[in-house]
């Protein structure tokens, strides 16, 4: 199935020079979300300028480190999925006592 981004940055994604930066940003980062700073989570080295067919080739986009952030998985589905884009998740306790997690 082709990326909704188009077949380079599918390709890109498959690449050898993605998945060593991908696994060195992870490890420079500890494995803590940026946002939320969980650890005990999925992670996903998330670029901050969504690529595309065009900006996919310029390494100053695609394999910068100023350009990721590792998210795990909740922070990442937020910033893709989430219709009101909130730097905070706001939970309630069986009380009714307000939880904010800082996830921007």
């Amino acid at each position: 199935m082709p990326s909704k981004h188009g077949e380079r940055v599918a390709q890109f994604y498959k690449s050898k020079q993605w998945k060593k930066v991908r696994d060195a940003y992870f490890n420079n980062q500890r494995g803590v979300c940026e946002r939320c700073h969980k650890t005990n989570k999925k992670m996903i080295v998330h670029h901050k300028i969504e690529l595309n067919e065009f900006n996919v080739l310029d390494p100053n986009v695609s394999l910068n480190f100023d350009n990721l952030e590792l998210l795990c998985i909740d922070c990442h589905n937020k910033e893709h999925f989430s219709t009101h884009k909130s730097h905070h998740s706001v939970n309630f306790k069986p009380n009714g006592e307000v939880i904010i997690d800082d996830c921007k």
